[in-house]
């Protein structure tokens, strides 16, 4: 069965580009992922709703079926929080979408997907400048790393 990505994009700005497509195959090879760009209010309601979580996340990703996903990632927090991560907000985008693509395939928390996440980036040239800890309010998660000369992507 060969993979797709479909790209929604639910805000009034441009949608981030990316190599959301090749990180997708790559990752999950022959799942179907739905990629789906949202503002606080709607990021809000629906971590609410899956999750019962009264905040904006920056990502959630769930199963909606045998080997298909969708990853939603909320386009007013990546504008705060990629700076924090040393991040280009396009940058940041990926690394998010990488995040829940790693959640899809089952990894939770931990040292197993860091690895995983730490070479996705480094394959699509998606480099932090530092290691920041993540402020996100209800619970502890992990930043990209350091990789590969500590130069920014000009994407």
């Amino acid at each position: 069965m060969v993979g797709h990505i479909d790209i929604t994009n639910l805000t009034r700005r441009p949608a981030p580009r990316g190599p959301f497509k090749e990180i997708a195959q790559t990752a999950l090879p022959g799942w179907n992922v739905s990629l789906v760009f949202v503002g606080a209010a709607r990021a809000k309601s629906l971590n609410k709703k899956l999750r019962n979580k009264d905040y904006v996340p920056n990502v959630l990703s769930y199963e909606v079926g045998p080997k298909s996903g969708e990853i939603i990632i909320c386009l007013d927090v990546v504008d705060k929080e990629a700076s924090d991560f040393s991040l280009l907000p396009s940058d940041f985008c990926a690394y998010l979408f990488i995040h829940g693509l790693m959640h899809l395939k089952g990894h939770p928390h931990g040292p197993t997907m860091d690895r995983s996440e730490e070479r996705l980036m480094a394959r699509f040239n998606i480099i932090s400048n530092e290691k920041t800890p993540h402020r996100n309010r209800n619970r502890s998660r992990h930043t990209p790393h350091k990789s590969g000369g500590g130069r920014r992507s000009s994407r």
